[in-house]
């Protein structure tokens, strides 16, 4: 019960206030609207450090499927216990969609565009290219997991581990998602998803459910290559 609740209340932070940030960013009429994309990378990256700050001493903190489908795949995790964290993150990631729509409720309103709309709760791509984008979230993901393999090979001191995890975050979305907007977390794009399909959203248009199996299976594939190319490399050297 410990490990499910900090994934999810994990999960909930990460996409509240990385939702937040991009909501803030793009709906009309905030304090913060088109202060651009640095902003949401920085955001993302903040938040993932204090989701796992929050969550970490209940659970591993994975927050993600994709970080759980590896750790099982190379042994790390039991594979009786990722249907429970993967339910706990989506359910965390839908309740920080809702908690979203809650706070920024006027702006919904204002805002007329439906794929603005849409990118306040998933992803799309600048250019829609069914291997590019694919390939953009497999990449994203297997770096992210190689990152976070990587602390116990470096002895980070106490405490530091969220920091670089969200410093990875941030260095992910610069360099790599722009083309995407860097999902590598299934959680965090289906989750949120299926609360825009459900909320009763003015101008919301349809939820891109053609464009949705790449933000969920790009990060599983990424996600678990990373994870056995790391293990691989780390036995060569050993």
């Amino acid at each position: 019960m410990n490990a499910f609740l900090g994934e999810l209340i994990g999960t909930f932070v990460l996409v509240v206030l990385g939702n937040g940030v991009v909501a803030g960013n793009i709906l009309k009429n905030t304090k913060a609207e088109n202060t651009g994309w640095v902003m949401i990378t920085l955001g993302w990256g903040i938040g993932c450090t204090i989701a796992v700050y929050i969550s970490g001493f209940l659970s591993p903190a994975h927050l993600n499927p994709a970080v759980t489908l590896a750790m099982a795949a190379i042994g790390q995790l039991p594979w009786s216990q990722v249907p429970s964290f993967i339910l706990a993150q989506m359910l965390g990631a839908m309740l920080a969609a809702f908690t979203t729509y809650l706070h920024y409720m006027p702006h919904w309103a204002e805002t007329e565009d439906p794929s603005t709309i849409l990118g306040t709760f998933s992803t799309a791509p600048a250019i829609r290219d069914g291997f590019s984008n694919l390939f953009g979230e497999i990449l994203g993901t297997a770096i992210l997991i190689m990152a976070i393999m990587s602390m116990g090979q470096n002895n980070l001191g106490a405490g530091l581990g969220p920091i670089v995890v969200g410093l990875t975050i941030i260095s992910i979305g610069l360099s790599l998602g722009p083309t995407t907007g860097y999902a590598i977390n299934p959680a965090r794009d289906l989750g949120p998803r299926i609360m825009h399909q459900l909320l009763p959203i003015p101008n919301k248009g349809d939820s891109d459910w053609g464009y949705a199996w790449v933000p969920v299976v790009g990060p599983i594939i990424g996600g678990i290559l990373g994870a056995i190319i790391y293990n691989i490399f780390i036995g060569l050297v050993a």
